[in-house]
């Protein structure tokens, strides 16, 4: 379950939204002033981001024509860096 709670809330009960990360899995996004300013999230589940976005990268990687230099191999890893923050901005 995602529930989102203020910054004073989570301040305020940070110890059972750990509690319930670690034991019910849930996740909590944490806003100030109504904008989206962190996650609290299982640590599995942030493996399993990691390693799908490893694996994306790697994808598109195998995908190029060629051998792909490190540069090349570093631009597009700052690109899906980046298109992800744009993401998470949007909503």
């Amino acid at each position: 379950m995602t529930r989102t709670i203020s910054t004073l809330e989570a301040r305020r009960q940070l110890g059972d939204i750990l509690n319930r990360v670690a034991l019910r899995n849930d996740q909590f996004i944490i806003e100030r002033k109504g904008q989206p300013l962190a996650a609290v999230v299982p640590v599995a589940r942030l493996e399993q981001m990691r390693r799908a976005a490893a694996t994306h990268l790697l994808d598109l990687l195998e995908r190029q024509e060629g051998a792909v230099s490190q540069a090349e191999a570093d631009a597009v890893a700052n690109e899906a860096k980046h298109q992800s923050r744009r993401r998470r901005r949007r909503g």
